[in-house]
């Protein structure tokens, strides 16, 4: 691993489980001081405890609904208090895994609310909280992950791709807004991504299908991810700003 995050503190949220522990481990890895960011407390307990098990360095895990202002705000409380700044963020967290997938006009209003409250809203309540802490850091960065799924127009669950399509949206007008404090903004968009976690979201056939239309033609894991987000985050990407790069295996070439 590189070291380049070396006394960076980074917030990674949604990062209990799946590609948000991974961001953590390889963040961990590079030398960054994490944040692990969750409302499943327990489980992100449990990995923060597994990194710091594993080789020196700093992770914490505190619980955080980025659906609400007031957890948002509680967590930017205990960031003031332990550090004065936060260095990056890479705002992960997301309804998916859980998706049922349905025709659109079968979407219920209850589901696009809550959908929309954590994967849209979250990353804007979470950065507007903590912007006095990015801006208290010397070039911070933010990490929007987003997802090739936008591009794909995938069916089944619009919802979701609304609002990662929001989230590619939200980054580029973040970027514009956030650049006089020098703050950068990019997003990460994956394509398919295979984790640990069983999902409803893509059929064996649709897996197929996909593999056989890439580039590459193996599936990824969430560690073929975690370079590129630690690369984002780095001083290596100090003059990059308003970006989406996609990792798809080169399942479409933008």
């Amino acid at each position: 691993m590189t070291q380049r995050l070396t006394d960076k503190i980074v917030v990674v949220t949604g990062s209990a489980q799946g590609i948000g522990a991974a961001y953590a481990r390889r963040l961990y890895a590079d030398g960054a001081t994490v944040v692990l960011a969750d409302l499943k407390q327990e489980a992100v307990e449990a990995t923060a405890a597994a990194l710091t098990e594993s080789g020196p360095g700093t992770a914490t895990a505190l619980p955080l609904d980025v659906s609400v202002r007031a957890s948002c705000q509680a967590l930017a409380d205990q960031l003031t208090a332990a550090y004065g700044r936060v260095d990056g963020v890479v705002n992960n967290a997301a309804i998916f895994s859980t998706i049922e997938m349905k025709p659109f006009w079968e979407i219920t209003d209850a589901d696009w609310d809550q959908l929309m409250a954590v994967n849209l809203r979250g990353p804007w309540l979470l950065i507007s909280t903590l912007l006095p802490l990015l801006r208290a850091a010397t070039s911070a960065s933010v990490v929007n992950i987003g997802s090739d799924a936008v591009l794909m127009g995938r069916p089944g669950y619009l919802h979701y791709v609304a609002s990662k399509g929001g989230v590619h949206g939200m980054t580029y007008s973040m970027a514009k807004e956030l650049g006089e404090f020098g703050i950068r903004v990019n997003t990460l968009s994956p394509g398919p991504v295979y984790t640990e976690i069983d999902r409803g979201t893509v059929t064996p056939q649709q897996r197929e299908a996909m593999l056989a239309a890439q580039d590459l033609h193996r599936p990824a894991g969430p560690d073929d991810m975690t370079g590129t987000a630690s690369f984002l985050l780095s001083d290596d990407a100090a003059y990059l700003t308003g970006q989406t790069i996609s990792v798809n295996g080169g399942l479409i070439h933008r």
